[in-house]
């Protein structure tokens, strides 16, 4: 007799729509609070449209506006430059979960799942009951097409209650504009500005423009118009394969033979090292695929691990680069000193990765505060669970201490830094859907402690530099001090004028000496001449500035002129050894005693302060 129990408990299975699930589990995605909700949606957009951008090799525009919409809601607009998306795949692309383009592909890509912005817009339909509204253009020549979209949770498929072309003055792009319950914050470092800022120095070739609720707009210019280069697909490397993907990858290939499978499904396997994982599993190469059983599979993957395979290729990557994260830093903060890294590429699981990390520190940044950690994955910010994720772990395994930085209990560090640590792979490891933070993978976290301990060791070399600076300038000091009443006394007692003492200044210090003179020539002509010598016991690189409101003639050597408003910056590039000397000659018209008095002392580009007598002097490019 049939258990009536039984029957009336099978009666109420039934499957689950994904969208059903994150309908009542939306917290696993990010929208676990009011702040963190608008955080992830303006993640999610931004994202995709970067990821579109680029792959279209179109320097991202992006406009983000957000508006507030009675007491608890805000409406968000995310305008892009991208390629557009076609008609068709528009309801699917933002209205169904779990669709996109990227999850089976093994490459370096932001979104992967195709779960970020159809969440936004479940979340929306949720909190606000709203659709979201969509425009969407290819081309000039292409009608722009506008949706009113909503999920139906049940099937997790697009409800289409608006579909019609209208006009559009972009030439190409997608619009998105949802309502949702959230709040606009500022002030936190877990922020819709502070995201953006944080994308803006990873993603330095991208512009985008925040107009806040109260109408404030911020732009975060792009520092570079080289678009990153492109990554591309590869295959799965053995050393990542499991058992069961394994196996269900020789029930599906159309290859007929073990051979050509293993050639033909992995990266780095050839005609010769098939031939030895064949010989290391004891399977014949001939052997079909689909008739290999879960045994033979098992000896299959254990000659994976006894077969020397090359590491999987590294084009599938595009890391930043050193000069762009030093670019995105100094065009972000205030700081005396930026040192980058890119390490080599190395591989977890089969999936090859990249660390690189930048370190800016001093200017004006909090010197008694921790350290500002800034964590991306693909180029995107890792705003919460900062300390759950690896790269955390790594900072705090250091030891900052013999980098000049101070370290308390072992902890985060203390000072005037931000440090920057950016995991460029095919399959970053995050701890939950949300992709807030690093898994503890252990090669991950060797990789960012020597990367840190690289920018570290500059660090030092800098500290150890701004030290030995200190001390001359204090000697400097004194001398400048002292000197002065020497000669003001030694020219009293001989009855002649106080002579310029910056020759005697530059030899006992073994700067660099910028002497200029200035010969009248007739009533209004006038000859200049500009002596640099090296007192110096090294070879000083330098760029000299003589940057005056008037035309030079008859210059020798001829400068590189640089006309700033009404000013004219005469640029030479010089080298000089130890003890040489050399002079730049022109000549002046139409100048009166005031106007010669009035000249700017040059500049010297390419030296510290410390290290340069009788003119101004800039480390860094003017």
């Amino acid at each position: 007799m049939p258990n009536p129990i039984a029957e009336e408990l099978a009666k109420k299975q039934q499957a689950i729509s994904v969208a059903e699930f994150f309908e009542k589990n939306r917290q696993i995605l990010g929208f676990d609070s009011a702040p963190r909700s608008l955080i992830t949606t303006v993640k999610e957009a931004v994202d995709n449209s970067l990821d579109a951008c680029e792959e279209a090799e179109i320097l991202p525009d992006i406009m983000l506006h957000i508006q507030r919409s009675g007491k608890d809601d805000v409406v968000i607009i995310i305008e892009d430059n991208g390629p557009g998306i076609v008609k068709e795949q528009i309801p699917k692309v933002f209205a169904k979960l779990l669709y996109g383009s990227r999850f089976h592909a093994l490459k370096q890509s932001r979104g992967q799942q195709g779960i970020g912005i159809s969440a936004s817009v479940l979340y929306s339909q949720l909190t606000a009951g709203h659709p979201t509204k969509i425009i969407s253009k290819i081309s000039p020549d292409s009608p722009a097409h506008f949706y009113e979209l909503m999920i139906n949770t049940n099937t997790n498929d697009p409800e289409v209650l608006s579909d019609k072309i209208i006009e559009w003055d972009q030439p190409h792009g997608t619009r998105v504009e949802m309502e949702m319950e959230a709040s606009y914050v500022k002030g936190r470092r877990q922020s819709v500005y502070e995201y953006l800022k944080a994308t803006a120095i990873v993603n330095p070739h991208a512009r985008l423009t925040l107009i806040e609720p109260d109408g404030g707009e911020v732009l975060f210019e792009r520092a570079t118009d080289q678009l990153p280069k492109p990554a591309k697909e590869i295959l799965p490397h053995p050393h990542g394969i499991e058992l069961g993907t394994l196996m269900k990858m020789l029930r599906y290939t159309e290859r007929q033979k073990l051979g050509p499978f293993l050639r033909y499904s992995f990266s780095k396997i050839g005609h010769l090292t098939s031939e030895e994982i064949c010989k290391a599993s004891g399977l014949d190469p001939e052997l079909v695929p689909q008739e290999i059983t879960r045994d033979q599979s098992k000896k299959l993957l254990g000659a994976f691990q006894k077969v020397k395979i090359m590491a999987p290729p590294t084009d599938c990557l595009s890391p930043i680069g050193e000069e762009l994260i030093y670019k995105g830093l100094e065009k972000e903060f205030n700081v005396d000193f930026i040192a980058t890294t890119t390490r080599s590429a190395s591989v977890f699981s089969g999936n090859p990765f990249v660390v690189e990390v930048g370190l800016a520190y001093g200017g004006s940044l909090q010197k008694d505060d921790r350290i500002d950690i800034m964590r991306f994955a693909n180029r995107v910010p890792l705003l919460y669970q900062q300390g759950g994720c690896v790269t955390t772990h790594a900072v705090e395994s250091v030891k900052w201490k013999q980098y000049g930085v101070n370290q308390p209990g072992g902890s985060i560090p203390v000072g005037p830094a931000v440090l920057l640590i950016h995991v460029a792979s095919t399959n970053v490891p995050f701890t939950s859907e949300s992709k807030d933070a690093i898994a503890d993978i252990p090669v991950i976290q060797d990789e960012v402690e020597l990367a840190i301990k690289e920018v570290g060791r500059k660090l030092n070399r800098y500290l150890s530099r701004q030290g030995t600076l200190k001390k001359r300038r204090e000697k400097e000091i004194i001398i400048n001090k002292v000197l002065p009443r020497m000669a003001e006394k030694l020219a009293e007692a001989l009855n002649r004028e106080i002579p310029d003492i910056n020759p005697v200044v530059a030899k006992v210090m073994g700067n660099l000496l910028i002497s200029r003179k200035i010969e009248k020539i007739g009533d209004d002509k006038v000859n200049v001449s500009i002596t640099a010598k090296n007192f110096g016991s090294k070879k000083y690189d330098f760029k000299l500035h003589d940057m005056i409101p008037y035309k030079i003639n008859n210059a020798v050597p001829e400068p590189r002129v640089i006309t700033i408003g009404n000013d004219y910056d005469h640029i030479w590039t010089m080298v000089l050894f130890p003890g040489s000397s050399r002079a730049v000659t022109y000549s002046l018209e139409s100048l009166t005693d005031d106007d010669i008095a009035r000249l700017s002392s040059p500049i010297v580009e390419g030296l510290e302060e410390e290290m340069v007598t009788g003119a101004k002097a800039i480390k860094g490019v003017i």
